[in-house]
């Protein structure tokens, strides 16, 4: 295998350092960074600076910096190596994995590639372009190595215990998915600063098209795997809506740092707080399976809490359902619940029979029954952590890397497909 040569483009959100926390064989130990120099630039080298430095497990990453600029211009005119991860403002961020990928630059980005709908035709052309070049645009999407998740997409596509997908209606939908995130928290141990541009909607998005692209990537990755979706056929967005989160001045200093609200900002300042419209719902149904998709921000976790995530699925057996909330002392557990007691023993029999099977990839993974439900019991040598499934995108990049047509078709498609939803909830949010 050809050697793996990174370049850091910009690396405005902390997604991108996490990427180097840990190394990886056939990748170069040089990273060349291309940004203006500022915040978001010192505070990514002192990331990486600190993975340099831990005590345990140290990375041993040497860092080049080009700034000044005309950075972007200079990195696709020297493009010192072969792979861009990109992480950062998401405006404007789809010409950026366009221009290197025409430039013949293999691509590893962060959610969103696009956060307004009209940015569609240029993902298309950006992924099309990829595949004439035999290049790879991969999308980090990290929920997908979430061991209960994993674990959910096996038992949603096990007919003997979840029967079919119910089809749902608006009002009860087939499948819900919820996700809370928090703009105070901890990353690598440090306590994490935003720059200020991350409250800027205009520039990170919306919450629907940004932190909602993980909720409807995995609606089709669990309903239909390894299969494509055309969002012309099969899907159909009913209805979404937005709402803010409220930002104090005291609170905005406490996670950028910043003095005050910038200027850029005080159109979405009323008695003196930010109105950040980081929250909203989408409905809309994906080959005729009604879905709910809701996403949230809060100021901050109580204490001992995280960030929490609901993901059900409605079968004619049985929901397969994860929850990860004070219950469950916010890890993700997974829970298989009978529709009735009438069906509770064959959905217990065909349960316990998958996880025998799953013993030769997972073992230790085990069944509890619960009153009115079952709970798979999921070791702690499989709950690697948020920060860990970064390193795990990146072995799957570097598997395509390594050789291009091994990248799923289905994959193209369904980027289009979720991004469809994700922005098309976006503009109907806005229609009062």
């Amino acid at each position: 295998m050809r050697q793996v040569q990174l370049i850091t483009l910009d690396p405005g959100h902390f997604h991108a350092a996490l990427i180097q926390k840990r190394m990886y064989p056939d990748v170069a130990k040089r990273v060349d960074v291309y940004a203006p120099l500022g915040f978001d630039l010192t505070e990514h080298l002192n990331r990486i600076a600190r993975f340099n430095t831990r005590s345990e497990d140290p990375t041993s990453w040497q860092v080049e910096v080009h700034t000044g600029p005309d950075y972007f211009e200079r990195l696709i005119r020297e493009h010192p190596g072969n792979a861009v991860v990109i992480s950062g403002r998401n405006r404007g961020k789809i010409d950026r994995i366009k221009a290197c990928v025409e430039a013949g630059l293999n691509v590893l980005a962060d959610k969103p590639w696009i956060i307004d709908i009209e940015d569609l035709p240029k993902l298309e052309q950006t992924l099309e372009a990829a595949a004439r070049r035999e290049i790879i645009a991969f999308d980090i999407m990290t929920e997908r190595y979430e061991i209960a998740t994993i674990l959910q997409r096996e038992l949603v596509n096990n007919s003997e215990l979840f029967g079919s997908m119910v089809k749902g209606t608006q009002q009860e939908p087939a499948v819900i998915m919820e996700g809370v995130h928090h703009l105070m928290k901890t990353v690598a141990g440090v306590p994490n600063l935003r720059p200020a541009w991350f409250f800027d909607v205009g520039q990170q998005g919306e919450g629907l098209a940004d932190t909602g692209t993980h909720l409807v990537d995995l609606v089709q990755w669990i309903l239909f795997p390894e299969q494509p979706t055309d969002y012309r056929k099969d899907i159909n967005v009913l209805a979404a809506e937005r709402w803010p989160t409220e930002i104090g001045r005291a609170q905005f200093r406490n996670v950028t740092g910043e003095a005050d609200f910038p200027k850029f900002l005080w159109d979405g300042v009323k008695a003196d707080k930010l109105d950040l419209y980081c929250n909203g719902s989408i409905s809309y149904t994906i080959r005729g399976i009604q879905v709910k998709v809701k996403v949230g921000w809060n100021y901050e976790s109580a204490t001992g809490a995280g960030d929490t995530h609901v993901a059900v699925f409605r079968g004619t057996r049985s929901r397969v359902e994860i929850r990860q909330g004070k219950e469950e002392q916010y890890r993700t557990e997974l829970y298989v619940v009978p529709n009735s007691n009438g069906t509770r023993d064959e959905v217990s029999k065909a349960l316990r029979k998958h996880i025998d099977r799953l013993q030769t990839r997972y073992p230790g993974v085990s069944v509890e029954a619960q009153e009115g439900r079952f709970r798979v019991s999921i070791p702690d040598k499989y709950r690697v952590g948020h920060e860990e499934h970064f390193a795990q995108v990146t072995d799957r990049f570097l598997e395509y890397f390594k050789d291009p047509r091994a990248m799923p078709s289905w994959e193209k498609a369904n980027m289009v497909s979720k991004y469809y939803v994700t922005t098309k909830a976006v503009e109907m949010s806005k229609v009062p």
